[in-house]
């Protein structure tokens, strides 16, 4: 998976895009997540044919060079069948967006903690809204949670960290953006894969030319799907023959399920637990942090996972000091910050989120918000649940 991090709309100040805007694509060092919807590996479309025109040195992208680029992109499309009324609706529209390149180039490195990081992501506002959407839209969150398997309130937390509930969705013209990604040039190959797929969104009908709006990164709607993980894990939630992730809240509630529940989700499992580490731990069973990709993370779980029981043994309880639940389930341990941050038992539900995006910070404010969705008031709460 290609570490392509997106400055998610975690905040609902992050005006200019959604997911990461949810958009902005690039990545600050450990600090914004990284989006795994836009990484995701897709086969390259039939359409989608070996550039034909290379992009211009990376120190003269202009205009006038985009234009050049964009009559090599046309010359493609026209080659692989698509609809000449398509082509001509949405060519004489693309623009160089020459901010899009100085975001994509230009990001402000800082560092953030977990400890600063959630507090801004998921804060009380976003908290009462998330539990306010939760109640308001349970009647149609219900069936999807049950015909996919996967928990509402899951659904709502990824809706409201990725697009502010469908209040940030991004205000760039999606092909434009995509395009202007493509020749900007360090991840082109990528970027015209996605802007031949927003192409096929577009022939099929699934929303018109003039909606098609996203972040400067292409990321689409509330979900903030790219054009790969729309055509992979768009669902039509309403059965009008279309799915509109841009405008049809049922869309995106059908189709954030259908991404979890495609890349693994178990139901009736959550997705981790803060807990207490023992002073005599063993470090090396934390999962490392600097995986090259999803393959490596995964390997690196696999060698380090163990049984609840066995965490047990080792001395590791819940945040509150008491006994972790009996379970055969097994999990891993994830610090974000190391040794001076908080420790986490992840489930392997967790695996899934991670898939999502590839950023403890990411995963960690999705479960936090989930799991505040629920919580009973501080005075009423019950004993820690099982997993």
């Amino acid at each position: 998976m290609n570490r392509i991090i997106f400055l998610t709309a975690l905040a609902m100040t992050v005006a200019a895009c959604s997911h990461a805007g949810q958009t902005p694509p690039v990545s600050v060092a450990a600090t914004k997540p990284q989006s795994p919807v836009a990484a995701k590996a897709t086969p390259q479309p039939a359409t989608a044919k070996p550039a034909a025109v290379a992009a211009a040195p990376q120190a003269d992208k202009n205009a006038a060079g985009f234009a050049v680029y964009v009559k090599g992109l046309r010359q493609e499309a026209e080659a692989a069948g698509y609809p000449k009324t398509l082509l001509d609706q949405v060519f004489p529209t693309l623009k160089f967006h020459h901010t899009v390149v100085k975001a994509d180039k230009g990001q402000p490195e800082f560092v953030e903690t977990l400890d600063t990081y959630l507090p801004k992501r998921v804060n009380a506002q976003r908290i009462k809204m998330a539990r306010d959407a939760y109640r308001k839209y349970q009647a149609e969150l219900a069936p999807i949670s049950e015909k996919y398997g996967v928990p509402a309130r899951f659904i709502v937390s990824l809706w409201g960290l990725e697009s502010a509930f469908g209040r940030i969705t991004g205000n760039y013209s999606v092909p434009s953006a995509l395009a202007t990604m493509a020749y900007e040039g360090r991840r082109e190959a990528m970027f015209r894969r996605e802007f031949f797929l927003a192409l096929d969104i577009l022939r099929d009908g699934h929303v018109t030319f003039a909606s098609m709006k996203g972040s400067w990164a292409g990321a689409m709607g509330h979900t903030q799907f790219m054009p790969s993980a729309f055509m992979k894990y768009a669902q039509d939630g309403d059965g009008d023959g279309h799915k509109d992730i841009w405008t049809n809240r049922l869309d995106a509630f059908a189709s954030i399920a259908s991404y979890l529940k495609t890349e693994g989700w178990q139901n009736g499992q959550s997705w981790g637990r803060q807990v207490r580490l023992p002073k005599n731990f063993d470090y090396a069973r934390v999962i490392p942090k600097g995986s090259k990709d999803r393959a490596q993370w995964l390997q690196w779980w696999r060698e380090r996972e163990l049984p609840l029981s066995q965490w047990q043994k080792l001395g590791v309880r819940l945040a509150d000091g008491s006994p972790l639940p009996t379970s055969a389930m097994k999990a891993a341990v994830v610090m974000p910050d190391d040794k001076d941050g908080r420790a986490y038992l992840a489930y392997p539900n967790y695996q899934v989120l991670m898939h999502w995006n590839r950023s403890y910070y990411f995963v960690s404010s999705v479960g936090y918000l989930a799991d505040e969705i629920v919580a009973k008031p501080a005075a009423k709460k019950a004993a820690a649940p099982a997993p």
